[in-house]
């Protein structure tokens, strides 16, 4: 597989993308799409479709057998990264507070320890953590901690975020108050976003287009523009006859 990095830009093109796991089983079949600078992109299917796999080699995690993917974005600098990954699975560092793993986003980056604290500070007031700044995971509730993953993503500052069902181990509330909470950060932001869920009514409240894959091996299905003016408020849109449209579209066909 060639994977290039094109700086200026913040895009992403797959083309002809297949994966064949070493046991010979087919993940990811033909996968052909592009993802337009500031697009936020939810992917759905079936469980075993293969949405983390085509995340994780969007990302440069793991490789495709065959096929092309092209991440045009700022390379990387003294202060940015060109890309930066939220996870399901907690991944804080028990032993540091709040504050610090953000701040570890920038472990790698030569940044000045003042402008590091000036970031680190900002990002927790706007995901509502700052009188957390000093506590540490333990301390805190599963949507608290999936806030801090999301303010290190954020921090440094990168064009293109790829979220792996970052909020699929919550419950209902806490989800959607967190889906509200990334859909501000991201009209503010209008970074690039690849974000995979098996939540259909998530996908359509967060995205500008809407992904669907086959059961195994994945290959696209459709893929929907979400026609839903911005900005969008995640509780109201859910009433709309157009929200249940696309919902019901998108269940035809992962049926």
């Amino acid at each position: 597989m060639f994977f290039a990095k094109v700086a200026c830009v913040a895009a992403i093109a797959v083309e002809h993308l297949w994966k064949r796991f070493d046991t010979g089983t087919l993940a990811l079949e033909d996968i052909n799409i592009d993802i337009a600078e500031g697009e936020f992109v939810s992917v759905v299917g079936p469980s075993g479709c293969g949405k983390t796999t085509l995340l994780r080699i969007m990302a440069g995690l793991d490789t495709a057998t065959e096929g092309r993917i092209t991440l045009a974005s700022t390379a990387t600098s003294k202060d940015h990264l060109p890309t930066a990954l939220v996870f399901q699975e907690q991944s804080l560092f028990p032993w540091m507070t709040v504050a610090d793993n953000v701040a570890f986003a920038f472990d790698s980056l030569a940044v000045p320890r003042a402008e590091v604290a000036k970031r680190v500070a900002a990002q927790l007031e706007l995901v509502g953590l700052t009188q957390f700044a000093k506590a540490y995971p333990h301390q805190l509730s599963g949507g608290m901690k999936q806030r801090v993953s999301v303010a290190r993503a954020f921090a440094v500052d990168p064009p293109v975020l790829f979220m792996d069902e970052p909020f699929g181990a919550l419950d209902e509330q806490t989800r959607v108050g967190l889906v509200g909470e990334l859909m501000r950060l991201w009209e503010r932001t209008r970074k690039t976003v690849v974000f995979i869920t098996h939540g259909i009514e998530e996908a359509i409240t967060l995205a500008d287009r809407v992904v669907v894959l086959s059961k195994g091996p994945g290959t696209i299905k459709a893929v929907i523009p979400i026609d839903i003016p911005r900005p969008r408020d995640a509780v109201k849109m859910r009433g709309m006859p157009l929200f249940g449209q696309y919902v019901v579209q998108i269940w035809d066909l992962l049926a």
